[in-house]
């Protein structure tokens, strides 16, 4: 920079400002060279913007205004083209024609692309060809190789190179891979593993299980490498069918109908494989199927025995005599060894045993009587059972229909109850009676109604046909009272028209009753003209029912009252020894202190008269007889319980039931000595009876008794 003022002074100097000055731009504030401190890069910054004056250098005021100016750095080639997005990856369909467009891949080059051909790129393959091209200014990939097929090769990796300086010598370069795969079309046809197939089906397979397998192989995949299976020819009776498994795209031979040995020993079938969805860009769909043979050789099986039928009707009329043959069922065995068959009944159908079987011809018969009208159908199944293979079994229904007969006489559809009113006039419908039969005629029901003869005149009542088996019941005059007579009984006969025909007295119940002037019935009991006026029946009754209740509480309350009045525990002063508990049930447990008899508890030597029983008032005084006994000292225990025994047998007072008798003496002379403490020589002032708590609680109520006692002494 040089401004006018420089004459060649020494006062003037440069001073420099604004962007990069001082760090990136420097000048000479003498001369006013501006020099680069830096190595500059155009794609950091491409200007910069800085302000240039003259100050005296001594007083460091300035001597003109700022000047702006604008430094712009040029561009060198020095960025190589980037493939930002690289690698790539492109599709193209199989067979696709020379110049089909697979991808574009494009390169950015950070260079300046006005100044120059630093930024003009220009695109080629350096692997890929022959298989593709692409195009050197749009960088389109495409397809340069015709007919390329996927089952042959399926992914191709082609590099590209994008150069600029338009490709010219010294331009710089950078390169990317684009991965091409060829995509699946249906170009390739099913094809069968082998010709010939062979399969071994035994005939007892059942329906719609797999026989055997065919497999089509297909070079292509997804749908395009599906296929479909059929039978096209050989399959005329339509035994066989084919499907397709879609998890192993194999062809599943199976039955439509049963096989049968002795009927065809063979069949050859011819089985198609077409592909799901053919390529309609191909001249003939026919390339897109195959055909191969299946062989197949039915195995001979043991099988159990065929009914001619799988079901049998039969009929056999109600009243038919037992051992009747209703009807006859048929079965073979089909095997070529035809086996003899055996007819049983399954009586799990039959539980009643309604029905016999003749095993060798399968004649059914009856076994007991029938009855229409308990049950129309019988369903039974018969089986067949090869005599040398019992195994082999069979079933066949057979549905036995019992026919009517006239066996059953008509009845009144329901009980009928007539109401007559007292003001009715003559010739009143008093009831409609219709009448039912358990029978089922042919022609349907026709019932002939009348009454039982000695009623043919009678003066209150009479019949009236109303043409649809039914009849209506008339009264004959209007004197009808209640007073005089509350019901009447009018036995009508009914008889059907089977034959021989059936017949039934029934009795229509008639009562009078008053009604209202519209004839609507309001009361039908005698008793509605001797109640008071004003209290009708239903109150008596409610009034009773609550004197009933009161008394029911006052017996249960005196009841109640005198069960608290009764002591539930001894008196103090009762002997221990009489209150012994007695067990003449199961149960009762210690709060039950009804007394027992303890007389036959006590030492022989002691007892010297007769202790009566507690237990019952007897009618007459019995007065045992004296028994002997032994010395002090020789007790004999044997001879003991046979008087007791004695005494007890013949005693009048005792119950005519089996008594227990307990005997807790047990003797002298014992070298241990008595355990009882009820005849303990300790007097009862030095005895301590604190231990018998200690023996747990069937002790208990013992402990509390003479504790009780102790305490009542030192009382």
């Amino acid at each position: 920079l040089h401004t006018d003022l420089d004459v060649g002074g020494k006062s003037i100097k440069y001073v420099l400002a604004g962007e990069g000055a001082g760090t990136i731009f420097a000048i000479n504030e003498k001369t006013g060279d501006i020099h680069a401190m830096k190595r500059l890069d155009r794609e950091e910054k491409a200007e910069y913007t800085l302000t240039a004056q003259v100050i005296n250098r001594e007083t460091n005021e300035p001597m003109e205004p700022p000047s702006e100016f604008t430094i712009k750095v040029q561009d060198i080639n020095d960025n190589a083209p980037e493939f930002n997005n690289g690698p790539y990856h492109a599709t193209v369909p199989e067979m696709s024609a020379v110049g089909t467009s697979v991808s574009k891949v494009t390169a950015t080059d950070a260079d300046d692309p006005v100044y120059g051909n630093s930024a003009r790129l220009v695109y080629s393959i350096l692997e890929g060809q022959p298989y593709f091209s692409i195009d050197p200014n749009s960088a389109d990939i495409k397809v340069a190789l015709q007919a390329m097929d996927r089952e042959m090769r399926e992914e191709y990796l082609v590099v590209i190179q994008a150069k600029d300086m338009g490709g010219h010598m010294g331009g710089l370069s950078g390169t990317t891979t684009v991965t091409i795969t060829l995509t699946d079309i249906n170009d390739n046809p099913p094809k069968f593993s082998k010709n010939l197939y062979e399969f071994t089906i035994p005939e007892d397979l059942g329906i719609g299980k797999p026989g055997g397998k065919v497999k089509a192989n297909d070079r292509d995949v997804g749908e395009n490498g599906r296929s479909t299976y059929s039978i096209i020819e050989g399959n005329e009776r339509d035994f066989f069918e084919i499907t397709t498994d879609p998890q192993t795209h194999e062809g599943i031979l199976r039955l439509k109908k049963r096989l049968d040995f002795e009927t065809q020993k063979f069949y050859t079938l011819k089985v198609e494989a077409a592909n799901v969805r053919p390529n309609p860009q191909l001249d003939s769909v026919s390339q897109f199927k195959d055909t191969a043979t299946a062989k197949i050789t039915v195995e001979d099986c043991d099988e159990p025995p065929v009914f001619s039928r799988s079901t049998y009707t039969l009929e056999v009329h109600e009243n038919a005599t037992v051992n009747t043959v209703i009807g006859q069922v048929d079965a073979r065995d089909p095997d070529l060894t035809a086996s003899q068959v055996r007819y049983f009944i399954d009586r799990h159908t039959d539980l009643e045993r309604q029905f016999n079987i003749n095993v060798e011809d399968g004649k059914i018969t009856l076994a007991k009587p029938l009855d229409r009208e308990t049950e129309l159908w019988h369903n039974i199944t018969v089986t067949a059972t090869e005599v040398k293979n019992h195994s082999q079994v069979s079933r066949a229904i057979v549905a036995i229909r019992v026919l009517d007969i006239n066996d059953n006489a008509p009845e009144f559809a329901t009980e009928f109850e007539a109401f007559l009113c007292e003001n009715g006039k003559p010739g009143q419908v008093i009831q409609t009676v219709s009448a039912v039969d358990r029978d089922d005629p042919q022609n349907g029901h026709s019932f002939l109604y009348s009454l039982v003869p000695e009623m043919l005149n009678n003066p209150n009542f009479t019949i009236k046909n109303n043409g649809d088996n039914s009849i209506s019941i008339l009264a004959k005059h209007d004197t009808f009272r209640r007073q005089k007579q509350e019901m009447y009984y009018l036995p009508i006969i009914v008889t059907d028209n089977g034959n021989p025909p059936m017949s039934s007295t029934n009795t229509l119940t008639i009562r009078v009753c008053g009604c209202s002037r519209d004839g609507i019935v309001q009361s039908c009991n005698v008793e509605a003209y001797v109640l008071p006026i004003g209290l009708s029946m239903g109150a008596l009754i409610a009034i009773l029912a609550c004197i009933i209740l009161l008394l029911v509480i006052v017996v249960l309350f005196v009841t109640l009252r005198r069960h608290k009045n009764e002591p539930l525990i001894i008196k103090d002063d009762e002997d221990v020894r009489e209150n012994i508990i007695r067990y003449d049930d199961e149960g009762g447990g210690e709060e039950d202190t009804e007394a027992f008899d303890i007389a036959t508890l006590q030492n022989p030597d002691g007892v010297n008269g007769y202790l009566p029983r507690k237990d019952i008032k007897p009618d007459l005084q019995f007065m045992p007889r004296q028994g002997q006994h032994s010395g002090p000292n020789g007790v004999d225990v044997d001879e003991f319980i046979n008087v007791r025994l004695h005494e007890a047998d013949n005693d009048p007072t005792a119950p005519p039931y089996d008594s227990i008798q307990i005997y807790g003496y047990e003797g002298r002379g014992s070298v241990a000595g008595s355990l009882s403490s009820l005849e303990t020589a300790s007097s009862e002032s030095d005895q301590n009876y604190d231990y018998l708590r200690e023996w747990g609680p069937r002790f208990r109520r013992l402990g509390e008794l003479y504790s009780v006692g102790e305490s009542d002494k030192e009382t």
